[in-house]
């Protein structure tokens, strides 16, 4: 596999961690009643241990990515 498909298929991979995370927000904290808007003003509770998970996927997979990116592209992040 050529670094180009590389960075390809871990993009994907980052786009689908961050889109479940985003699916478990929408499914554990309430909408107002116009359904567009998160609900705060409930003090909606979220399973610590769930966010956790979700974040940690999504920050896995962005320093993964960063990697591939930085290589490629003989960056010098600071």
């Amino acid at each position: 596999m050529d670094e180009k498909a590389i960075i390809e298929a871990e993009l994907k991979k980052l786009i689908d961690v961050r889109t479940a995370f985003l699916e478990y927000l929408d499914r554990a904290i309430p909408k107002e009643s116009n359904g567009e808007v998160f609900d705060f003003a409930n003090n909606p509770t979220l399973e610590a241990k769930k966010v956790y998970e979700h974040f940690f996927k999504l920050d896995y997979q962005a320093r993964k990515l960063r990697g591939f990116l930085v290589k490629a592209y003989e960056l010098k992040p600071e």
